[in-house]
């Protein structure tokens, strides 16, 4: 196993700053577009664990017919 650095003071600070920088970088859209493209992945695994989804239906029924 490799073992790692300990870095402290101001390196670590700015290591962690630079870090979050570029993690918050990332605009909100393209988080909700990942999110939703991980949920239908998600969705359509008929062999996942847990309570399933109910399906909507694509069109509510005609109440006139």
């Amino acid at each position: 196993m490799k073992q790692t650095e300990l870095i402290e003071g101001p390196e670590a600070f700015h290591r962690f700053d630079a870090t979050m920088g570029a993690l918050l970088a990332v605009p909100a859209s393209t988080l909700a577009r990942r999110e939703r493209v991980y949920r239908k992945k998600v969705e359509a695994n008929p062999n996942r664990r847990g309570p399933k989804r109910k399906v909507k239906p694509s069109a509510s029924p005609d109440p006139a017919a």
